[in-house]
């Protein structure tokens, strides 16, 4: 363990050199651009990131932003469907897009001088987007399917977003990015443009570049391809319901004849990195490593798969980033013969040891050796470091955020640790689901 310490902390000043690459600077029109340079092949990433997503849409049109990232690729002005993707791949590159509840992003990879060619035609979808009504119903079946596919044949999918709906009392977080099945049907090409014309404008968008290209090569194509873009001088800060105190806790049980492994879930809900003040989130990203993130060290793994073997698996996890808030959850799958009821006894059990306990030192040593090691792990992806700072900045965070997390993460203290467990760990404000058979199966 001590040689694992010192040889992380010998490679830490990476990180440092890591920060020196990171430029940034705002258009005219508004438009946020990030630039990381990373000159170890000629090779580029080039993101836009939308700051909206599933929890900006309006209530009965759940899965629009998705479908609308779907529709994207349908032509503009200029080109035809599918021509964006093709002349991407014939330049040998690769490119697509993700939507998640509070961002759509839209990605290529490819040779660093091919840069200006996918700026270009990114720029163009940005406002030149074209919808023939025989592409949105095309697509509108192709997310169906995908929700078919994804959700309604996969019990974990359906259980996964009872689940969410349950612990989001108001909050938009509890509708599926997807979409509800029933709205999905009812979405149409006025819809699509509509949230098209309200939400994608450069004054709504951030562009991320990074491999190897310079912040000098990127200012003069980003003001050359979308400086000229008019701002849309629409786009106001986020109204979104807001969640009331949560006094009750909840309880989902889900049963499907397909499910192969019952388990038993419980998700607490939580704050998030907030911009300035991240100390609590980066104590929760310890407090869920301690409780099931740290493998066979962990206390969930400790107390249940080896003391008392209820369980053939345990984890934690927490997800900091988010713009309104998050939630810590622990899960544990009970071993043959034991009962989901036995399984979550012995999880509250340990979970109630852990707070009456505290902090174990070496494990959170180690813990933070490990969170170390990761960040420096993580600057090997390009693509990777890129996401990093377009998901913080469609979450509300500045770059300078970003740049501080390592650190933040290294200066918890199992002080923290400890109030963060103390507040989120309310079964108040928790959601506990059972996966099972139905019964009689």
């Amino acid at each position: 363990m001590r040689l694992l310490v010192l040889l992380l902390m010998s490679l830490w000043p990476m990180l440092a050199l890591a920060d020196d690459r990171v430029s940034h600077f705002t258009l005219g029109n508004g438009m946020q651009v990030v630039v990381i340079e990373d000159h170890r092949a000629p090779v580029v990433v080039h993101m836009v990131w939308y700051r909206v997503g599933a929890a900006d849409e309006a209530p009965g049109e759940s899965g629009l932003a998705h479908f609308l990232e779907h529709l994207m690729f349908k032509g503009t002005k200029t080109m035809a469907p599918g021509e964006f993707s093709q002349r991407v791949a014939a330049q040998g590159g690769s490119d697509n897009a993700f939507t998640s509840w509070d961002y759509t992003a839209y990605f290529q990879r490819v040779a660093a001088d091919r840069l200006e060619m996918v700026m270009a035609m990114e720029a163009d979808r940005m406002v030149n987007l074209t919808l023939a009504q025989s592409d949105v119903d095309t697509e509108r079946g192709v997310v169906l399917e995908e929700r078919a596919t994804r959700t309604d044949s996969d019990p974990n999918g359906l259980f996964t977003e009872q689940r969410l709906a349950a612990l989001y009392l108001n909050h938009p977080y509890g509708r599926p990015i997807i979409g509800w099945r029933h709205e999905i049907e009812q979405l149409n090409r006025e819809a699509a443009l509509r949230f098209y014309r309200a939400h994608y404008a450069p004054d709504n968008a951030i562009l991320v570049v990074a491999g190897d290209t310079t912040a000098a090569e990127v200012q003069e194509l980003a003001e050359r391809h979308y400086g000229v873009l008019p701002a849309s001088g629409r786009i106001a800060g986020r109204e979104r319901p807001a969640e009331p105190p949560q006094i009750a806790e909840r309880r989902v049980i889900f049963e499907d004849a397909r499910v192969g492994q019952p388990y038993v879930i419980r998700s607490y809900l939580a704050p998030s990195r907030q911009s300035g003040a991240q100390g609590q989130a980066a104590a929760l990203v310890v407090l869920a490593q301690l409780l099931g993130g740290s493998g066979p060290n962990s206390v969930l793994a400790r107390a249940l798969q080896f003391d008392k073997q209820v369980a053939v698996q345990t984890s934690a996890f927490y997800d900091a980033t988010g713009y309104d808030h998050s939630s810590l959850s622990v899960v544990a799958v009970p071993a043959p013969g034991v009962t989901l009821a036995e399984a979550e006894a012995a999880m509250d059990a340990a979970l109630a040891a852990f707070l009456a306990e505290g902090v174990n030192a070496e494990d959170f040593a180690r813990i933070k050796a490990r969170l170390r090691a990761q960040e420096i792990y993580a600057l090997d992806s390009t693509m990777g470091v890129a996401r990093r700072y377009g998901e913080a900045l469609t979450s509300g965070l500045t770059v300078g955020d970003v740049v501080a997390w390592p650190q933040v993460l290294q200066d918890v203290t199992p002080e923290q640790v400890m109030e963060a467990a103390r507040t989120v760990l309310d079964r108040r404000q928790s959601v506990t689901g059972w996966l099972r058979k139905e019964a009689g199966q």
